[in-house]
């Protein structure tokens, strides 16, 4: 006999809406590559509880083999797995490695300064009030906001 439990309603919402709960509060983390000049190429919404480095993952499996030259992500991005998925693609992985690892990979600290092209993306994006505090209902009505934010900043 098999049981199958039907989620709550509200997580059923929250989860099509794309929002987790943590500590903050209800809230909703954009995942974006971006290229060597800030402009945004590829992004994901996942809800606010969820780790970062399996939706990383997502954005790296859209591109194709030698399509990418380098990978620059934070602590948060850090694993076995996404540094393989890396390799796989013919990039190289700049990193920062997580302090609990125990055995620390080595990382360009002079190339890793250009993780703040993706940094000044987001702050960018959130000058815009509607991408900053999320008043919309679904993910695709923000993910769409968020995407018309980007090209209007790449305009500008």
């Amino acid at each position: 006999m098999a049981v199958v439990v039907r989620p709550r309603k509200k997580e059923d919402a929250d989860e099509r809406r794309c929002l987790g709960r943590s500590r903050g509060g209800l809230n909703t983390k954009v995942h974006a590559a971006v290229d060597a000049q800030g402009h945004v190429v590829s992004m994901k919404l996942s809800p606010g509880q969820d780790g970062d480095g399996p939706h990383g993952r997502e954005l790296l499996a859209e591109f194709s083999r030698g399509q990418i030259e380098h990978v620059l992500a934070d602590t948060a991005y850090d694993g076995d797995e996404t540094r393989a998925l890396v390799k796989r693609l013919k990039a190289k992985a700049c990193i920062k490695p997580h302090k609990r690892r125990t055995r620390t990979k080595r990382y360009d600290k002079e190339r890793y300064k250009h993780r703040n092209l993706v940094e000044r993306f987001f702050g960018r994006i959130k000058q815009f009030r509607r991408v900053a505090t999320r008043p919309e209902r679904t993910a695709r009505n923000f993910v769409g906001f968020v995407w018309l934010a980007a090209l209007i900043m790449d305009v500008l």
